[in-house]
């Protein structure tokens, strides 16, 4: 089986995780994906294979060589996102792009004027969707590139290599991928997450993340005798989301620029539930912006205590940002930039707009910075990966576990 082949045949699976659920995985469909990868790591020959109760995968590839090196993991996730549909993906391969649109079906169109990036792959393979679902690339596609970078090496032997660790895992998409993700058992003294986007693409810094419920509750009373007394808990959440700052949302901010991103709404008159992300590269301005919310939670609150409703907010932190875990070890971002090199990949150092699994393992004590998986426009109908990218995905992680093994040479 081929990278293609690999990856086409993992987006038959519906692996959509959910924000709503209190399981591990937080969806059972999930687990269904997980004992089929289970079983293909041990038909590739993969050692020390194991799926634990709660969805986590790992495996090995043992060393080739005699000499003790250093023992290098590589990680992806298998949900997909709650954002879009992951049932029924029908991917499409379109051979030899040509730079111009693609109907994906009716008047769904990926076009290069609303994502110029596909004018970087023109030339390429992309599998694209039929418009309905996302891909799934997300992390399927980094999946099959550790897969067939595994067998790559098992197929050359003359490349020589120390002991590998490779894990997949649940729920990332949710932010609790590595909950319960067992470091000690991986055993790796650094490792990596291929879930990145495009070619080149290397991340060591993302946002620290927290999540708030704000909780409304209103008081109903029939509306032909509401003067007075109702207190409509659907304005409340409308005045609350006008409270935030209009230009600290997602649609306006780049770079390192936070923001306050509303997620979800849940309303009627007797109560109403907002969901919001909050993000921000830097630490202090991060619990800067949580004290925001709960202030203008406290606000409201205040404002309508003497009618009978009230407003509360629970925030919970989700990961920080894992530079200031990398930058004492950036031999780890050495040996990427070097096997990027090698490969006649230029890297492209940026900061996450998001967060990975990588971000809370480098504060549990393994370094896990995050590299491209070569997927685009991540969580929607026009996700797309080049064929190209994943391969060139699958040579980097091959020649990481090359230089790894001379690391102490």
């Amino acid at each position: 089986m081929n990278l293609t082949e690999r990856f086409l045949n993992y987006t038959r699976f519906d692996t959509q995780s959910s924000e709503e659920s209190e399981s591990v995985p937080s969806t059972p469909k999930q687990l269904l994906f997980a004992r089929y990868l289970k079983e293909e790591l041990e038909r590739e020959g993969l050692e020390d294979v194991e799926l634990d109760n709660q969805g986590y995968i790992y495996a090995t590839l043992p060393a080739n060589i005699k000499d003790k090196v250093p023992v290098v993991g590589f990680i992806a996730h298998y949900d997909t996102s709650p954002d879009c549909s992951g049932a029924d993906v029908k991917p499409r391969i379109v051979n030899d792009y040509d730079g111009g649109d693609i109907v994906l079906s009716g008047d769904i169109v990926l076009s290069p004027k609303r994502f110029p990036e596909l004018l970087q792959h023109i030339g390429e393979d992309l599998i694209v969707t039929d418009g309905m679902t996302l891909l799934g690339a997300d992390d399927k596609a980094g999946i099959a590139e550790i897969v067939q970078a595994m067998v790559y090496l098992k197929q050359h032997k003359d490349i020589k290599h120390g002991k590998i660790r490779i894990a997949f895992n649940p729920d990332e998409e949710i932010g609790m991928g590595a909950q319960h993700f067992d470091v000690e058992k991986f055993g790796c003294e650094w490792g990596y997450t291929m879930d990145g986007g495009d070619v080149g693409e290397l991340e060591f810094e993302n946002f620290n993340a927290a999540s708030a419920k704000i909780i409304i509750k209103g008081v109903s009373v029939h509306p032909g005798y509401a003067k007075g007394k109702m207190v409509n808990a659907s304005l409340l959440a409308a005045e609350f989301i006008s409270m935030l700052p209009a230009d600290e949302r997602p649609e306006t901010t780049e770079g390192y620029q936070g923001f306050f991103h509303l997620t979800g709404i849940q309303s009627q008159t007797e109560q109403a539930r907002l969901s919001y992300i909050i993000r921000d590269h830097d630490r202090e301005k991060f619990e800067a912006r949580k004290r925001l919310i709960q202030k203008m939670a406290h606000q409201l609150n205040d404002k309508c205590a003497d009618t009978g409703c009230s407003v509360t907010c629970e925030l919970k932190d989700q990961y920080y940002n894992m530079k200031e875990k990398i930058d004492p070890q950036m031999h780890v971002i050495d040996l990427v930039l070097r096997a990027m090199q090698d490969c006649g990949i230029a890297p492209k150092v940026k900061p996450i707009r998001g967060g990975t699994d990588g971000a809370q393992l480098s504060f549990r004590g393994l370094p896990c910075p995050n590299i491209f998986a070569g997927g685009i426009n991540f969580h929607g109908p026009y996700e797309f990966v080049s064929i190209q990218s994943m391969e060139k995905a699958m040579q980097v992680v091959v020649r990481i576990c090359e230089l790894t093994a001379e690391y102490n040479n």
